[in-house]
């Protein structure tokens, strides 16, 4: 199961991206040579970005070894307590839209981690928070079924929590909520998430995992070591 889940990386971003600094041409040579099937090139958008059609045309003109997979999809963070995405209008073309934790999903918006961090100091209750997150998460999949949560509860330590404390309950509704949903997650190798128990309660759900990097750079594109780990744990 494990050596299957890693010959595929579901998250890899390009030069489309602010952040990164490899072309689609170099991801694709980067993941034949790490052996992989199956490879999901992602970047970043807004709901003021334009350049999808651009990203599209170049992932079509790639020239794509024989026994690879290259597969589409846009990151965008996750806005509101109600599941709304920070995402453009999409053209046809994209197979997954990637839906990222990167700032907490708050009642009227976006707030950053430190916001979080100082209303949980005046009184903001963990559990509450942790409500919060998750119906969020599960509003999004509901609203955009068909997708793939990326690097999900990597906001949770950047709030001063811990996956630990989200409890079988949140998870169980999470998970049941992915099944459902037909979204994929993601096993991220970057940020090392989501943790063993969130997988047991995936597998339990009949959830479908994707292994990823999260690259930003070809280098590190198909090579795991935190994933393998995590979904060991998980499946023992």
């Amino acid at each position: 199961m494990i050596d299957a889940l890693l010959r595929g990386d579901h998250h890899v971003h390009s030069t489309f991206s602010d952040d990164a600094v490899s072309s689609p041409e170099e991801n694709v040579a980067a993941a034949h040579a790490a052996g992989l099937r199956t490879l999901r090139l992602v970047d970043h958008v807004r709901q003021s970005t334009t350049w999808v059609p651009e990203y599209l045309a170049a992932v079509r003109s790639l020239v794509v070894p024989e026994g690879l997979t290259v597969l589409t999809g846009v990151e965008a963070k996750i806005l509101d307590a109600s599941g709304e995405l920070d995402i453009p209008a999409l053209p046809t073309g994209i197979d997954r839209i990637l839906i990222a934790d990167h700032q907490f999903p708050g009642e009227g918006g976006p707030l950053s981690p430190t916001a979080v961090r100082e209303r949980i100091a005046a009184g903001w209750k963990s559990d509450d928070v942790l409500d919060q997150l998750v119906t969020a998460l599960i509003a999004s999949m509901r609203r955009h079924p068909g997708n793939q949560l990326a690097h999900c509860f990597s906001i949770v330590p950047k709030i001063g929590l811990d996956e630990s404390d989200l409890g079988g309950e949140r998870l169980t509704a999470w998970a049941e909520a992915a099944a459902a949903s037909d979204t994929l997650v993601e096993v991220n190798e970057k940020w090392g998430c989501p943790a063993p128990a969130a997988l047991a309660a995936l597998h339990d759900a009949g959830a479908t995992l994707v292994a990823s990097t999260d690259s930003h750079e070809a280098s590190t594109v198909g090579r795991y070591s935190r994933v393998r780990q995590l979904v060991g744990e998980a499946v023992t």
